[in-house]
């Protein structure tokens, strides 16, 4: 006998489909007006609920997997809530769907650091060095350069993870991004043993010294034996992507 699908989390009277994005919207246009306004309000949903509540987030996004597995929008918020509940192996899994359906390089530093997350650290370094790499954007590829610097300080290279931060140190780069910069040096200065340098690096970005909320990390859900193993015990990388 098929167990039943899983129930669909509420959706609030107050959510319309056109509170989605008008250009995730028009990934939709494949499916039936009902079947798409009901995708849109989970996806809605998943976007709401990512920084409160990532359990809850990942239940909207599995829900419009249900409906439209085969809209890259829609495996993209499968793979972002994935991530963010600590489930690399699945996250990496859609991602790489997304990418399948789509053509796009934009997710290579989240992919990156799923590989991170999973303890493969090596395998983070190969995705950094596809020809798509080359062609992100500059935010991207400060993304992917705090990703990899985590990667190197992973694999016991501090002063190989300072050098892959150091083009990005002066970019005209977004305050929170500039902020994740100087953050990741921060880290691979304490690796090299450069404990004043980081301490100096982190007093510029947070004079005041306010202590940030520890981020909560979820079980990943088995995969394979080698990503289960992997998984379990392992955090959420230092190069977390936003």
């Amino acid at each position: 006998m098929r167990a039943s699908a899983a129930a669909a989390p509420a959706i609030p009277e107050d959510v319309q489909a056109s509170d989605l994005d008008r250009a995730a919207r028009a990934r939709l246009r494949t499916l039936s007006r009902e079947n798409a306004d009901g995708v849109a309000q989970h996806l809605v949903m998943a976007g709401r609920l990512l920084d409160e509540d990532p359990e809850l987030a990942y239940e909207h996004a599995q829900a419009a997997v249900r409906r439209a597995g085969r809209v890259d929008v829609v495996r993209e918020a499968a793979a972002i809530t994935a991530y963010r509940t600590g489930r690399y192996a699945e996250a990496l899994r859609e991602l790489r769907t997304v990418r399948r359906l789509n053509g796009s390089d934009e997710h290579l530093p989240l992919m990156a650091d799923c590989e991170r997350g999973l303890g493969r650290p090596d395998r983070a370094l190969a995705l950094a060095q596809e020809d798509g790499a080359r062609d992100l954007p500059d935010e991207l590829k400060a993304e992917l350069a705090i990703v990899i610097s985590g990667a190197r300080v992973d694999l016991g290279d501090p002063d190989a993870a300072l050098a892959v931060l150091s083009p990005y140190l002066s970019s005209a780069l977004d305050p929170e991004l500039s902020t994740r910069v100087a953050e990741a040096r921060a880290s691979a200065l304490t690796a090299a043993g450069r404990g004043d340098e980081a301490a100096q690096v982190l007093q510029a970005i947070n004079p005041g010294g306010e202590e940030k909320e520890d981020v909560v990390v979820f079980d990943l859900e088995d995969d394979t034996v080698e990503d289960g193993a992997a998984a379990r015990g392992a955090g959420r990388p230092t190069g977390e992507v936003r």
